[in-house]
């Protein structure tokens, strides 16, 4: 080989050499993200971590399983006995009130049906549906349930009249709420469950004396 063929060869060399070691480092970083993918969870037609993760962490027990069955149909008729107040509550701060109560316990039965399903139990216990008569203590032994006829009651006021037996239901309903959740904070053993029990505490009966003082003025 002469001298020029020579030279003609060694940049063709290089650039060969050139696109090995580009091509190469692309073959490595591709390596490098798969690995990252998989270490973050968001692989291919993997869910992120967060979504997967237990929406009441740690050890549960039975008595957080009951708090959950029976705080579920009991916040439930509580936001049934608040959505009626529309057009039937004459005082404004009643309407306020059957709103906060709407809006706070309907995000807590969802996230109360999420525990659930994450310990495996059914959303359904020994209780019937709310507003059944199951005499004065409500739903298999559940304080401050209404009854049926205490539902038909509530409905059929306007008024004056509804706001006094809107006022005195929702204490007792409240009442029996508090109840349940000092029952799971003393039996329970999740922590997420007994925080909720503690937040029903603080707040139901900050609205229990709201409506006691709103019964004094009615």
């Amino acid at each position: 080989m002469n001298s020029v063929q020579r030279a003609v060869r060694r940049p063709r060399n290089r650039r060969l050499a050139a696109v090995g070691i580009a091509v190469s480092g692309a073959l490595l970083l591709a390596g490098c993200g798969s690995d990252d993918a998989k270490n973050t969870g968001r692989g291919s037609g993997d869910a992120p971590t967060a979504a997967r993760q237990n929406p009441a962490p740690g050890a549960s027990n039975d008595a957080d399983v009951t708090f959950a069955q029976s705080m579920i149909p009991h916040h439930q008729q509580a936001v049934a006995m608040a959505r009626l107040a529309d057009g039937r509550a004459a005082d404004p701060q009643i309407t306020s009130l059957a709103a906060s109560i709407e809006k706070a316990q309907g995000p807590e039965i969802r996230t109360m049906q999420a525990w659930l399903k994450a310990w495996g139990a059914s959303e359904s216990s020994a209780h019937g549906m709310p507003g059944m008569d199951h005499g004065s203590k409500g739903m298999d032994g559940m304080p401050g349930m209404m009854s049926a006829k205490d539902m038909t009651d509530l409905k059929a006021a306007r008024g004056k009249d509804f706001d006094k037996k809107f006022a005195r239901m929702m204490i007792g309903h409240h009442q029996g709420a508090v109840t349940m959740a000092r029952d799971e904070q003393r039996d329970g053993r999740n922590a997420t469950a007994k925080k909720l029990a503690g937040d029903v505490i603080e707040h139901q009966t900050t609205e229990i004396a709201t409506m006691r003082t709103l019964l004094d003025r009615l």
